[in-house]
């Protein structure tokens, strides 16, 4: 017996003494932080919730694997780092990953293999998931203890390449490859996902974005009928069909506004006014801010937009946006524009922390359920660092340092016969800061 067990051979003595590693160190993983996750999706009903979105053809009497039970492994080997769906091949004989999906660490069945989550991925119509999507807006709403007086919805798109002949995926000459471009929706101040959306790789136009948006603001304002919003994007969303809706929905909205010669003609006299004000006052820089009345020709009224003009020694920048909002020039541009700078550190979390831009399925459908299984491990790992007390640098740590820090941890379980007992190493160095944060974690309850 003692022989047939694989052993670490070459390995060099230390103080003299030889090294003799072995596998027999019992029902051990390397992930025991998935239990945190586990509370974390208990209190959202992620799993329970998506799963709701999808039919279910399969005889009862035959079910191993509910749809809920193999959403829910998928988004924890999502957000413990093992992003592709054979990894699961693996992880199903994981102890811990067996515990934090409702099985028994020895005598409960093992979890569902690829083939079997590879046939949930397909399954999705495009009405289940716009359900889903639907979902995913209520789920953001409800995880508010309170209505806040007002939010700000910051929209962009990515890069996504593509490596195939998968639908929807086009040559986009800005990025030089085949890719989708899919637009994210996110909370501005609580850094919440809203709506991910996979997309063809091309620019959005006016009536696309538009849409979106307005599925978006009808969904909230139905949980919340008189929050204020506010939307927030770059240039890509500066067009007379985004504006038109969101002051039909009496929203807000500061946008980008892409620079033609009208608009250069317009801010030429705040360039020279700013040249001169450097060249008066001998510093290296001067930055100004002016505002005026703005009507382009697609354009169905007047509108107000807000220059930022900054000259250096090289010359003369201007950045122009477009607002419904009241107030100065320079908060409206430093302060709630600049803001959305945040909005990339968001679209980096779900794109290189959870892997999203693994979409590498045929069918459009099955990379939008994709790119919804790495939302929910976006919601995990994010509810895991709220978790954390204010002042603590776990709340402005990636999800990568979370996952190092509270997910990737030894742990050996032992079923016993009335209880299980799990043992975490006694040298692990966050220890206190992991017993707080599940504390918090349990006391928010299911």
């Amino acid at each position: 017996m003692t022989e047939s067990i694989p052993f670490l051979p070459g390995l060099s003595p230390v103080g003299g003494k030889e090294l003799c590693a072995r596998f027999d160190g019992g029902r051990l993983s390397s992930d025991g932080g998935v239990l945190l996750l586990r509370e974390v999706e208990r209190g959202l009903g992620l799993a329970g919730l998506l799963a709701s979105c999808l039919r279910d053809d399969r005889d009862p009497a035959s079910i191993t694997h509910t749809q809920a039970e193999m959403i829910r492994a998928r988004m924890f080997a999502i957000a413990c780092g093992y992003e592709d769906c054979d990894d699961l091949d693996s992880l199903r004989f994981d102890p811990a990953f067996k515990l934090a999906c409702g099985r028994l660490s020895e005598t409960g069945a093992d979890l569902m293999s690829q083939p079997t989550l590879s046939r949930l991925e397909n399954l999705p119509s495009w009405r289940e998931l716009g359900r889903m999507g639907l979902s995913l807006i209520d789920l953001f709403c409800d995880s508010f203890k309170q209505v806040p007086a007002r939010i700000v919805l910051d929209i962009d798109d990515t890069a996504d390449a593509v490596h195939g002949g998968q639908q929807l995926a086009l040559f986009n000459a800005h990025y030089d490859d085949y890719c989708f471009q899919p637009i994210h929706i996110f909370d501005g101040a609580s850094g919440k996902p809203i709506l991910s959306l996979l997309r063809p790789g091309k620019r959005p136009s006016g009536v696309e974005a538009a849409a979106i948006l307005r599925h978006v603001v009808r969904r909230i304002r139905g949980n919340w009928p008189r929050v204020e919003i506010i939307v927030r994007g770059d240039g890509h969303y500066g067009t007379p069909e985004v504006m038109e809706l969101l002051e039909q929905q009496n929203c807000g909205y500061v946008l980008g506004l892409p620079t033609n010669a009208r608009l250069k003609e317009l801010g030429q006299p705040w360039c020279e006014d700013a040249a001169t004000r450097r060249a008066l006052s001998g510093r290296d820089r001067v930055r100004r801010f002016f505002q005026a009345g703005y009507q382009a020709k697609s354009w169905s009224r007047l509108r107000r937009v807000v220059a930022r003009v900054e000259a250096t020694a090289k010359g003369s920048d201007i950045r122009f946006i477009v607002t419904n909002l009241p107030g100065r020039a320079k908060p409206l541009y430093e302060k709630l524009y600049c803001a959305r700078g945040r909005m990339e550190n968001m679209i980096k979390d779900h794109k290189l922390y959870t892997k999203s831009d693994r979409t590498s399925c045929h069918r459009w459908e099955a990379n939008q359920f994709r790119l919804f299984l790495h939302t929910g491990a976006y919601w995990l790992l994010h509810q895991l660092r709220q978790a954390a007390p204010r002042r603590s640098p776990w709340r402005t740590a990636t999800f990568e340092t979370l996952r190092r820090g509270f997910l990737k941890i030894a742990v050996r379980i032992e079923e016993l016969k009335s209880r299980l007992k799990i043992a975490l190493p006694s040298a692990y160095p966050h220890q206190p800061d992991f017993a707080l944060i599940a504390r918090r974690i349990t006391a928010l309850g299911p």
